[in-house]
């Protein structure tokens, strides 16, 4: 998931440089959601192995 999130950025920069401001502006906001999604399941995943230890 986070390779999609770096996927998407790169698509965000490389339509702000050509002057598409609405697909970078939604590709950009695709890689936030991503990456908020990423970080709420790794963070899951980290609290699931610590319980998971005991």
């Amino acid at each position: 998931m986070l390779r999609w999130t770096i996927i998407f950025l790169i698509v965000a920069v490389i339509a702000a440089i050509f002057g598409f401001g609405g697909v970078a502006g939604a590709a950009a906001g695709i890689a936030k959601i991503l990456f908020f999604i990423f970080l709420v399941l790794f963070l899951i995943s980290i609290i699931s192995r610590l319980f998971s230890r005991r």
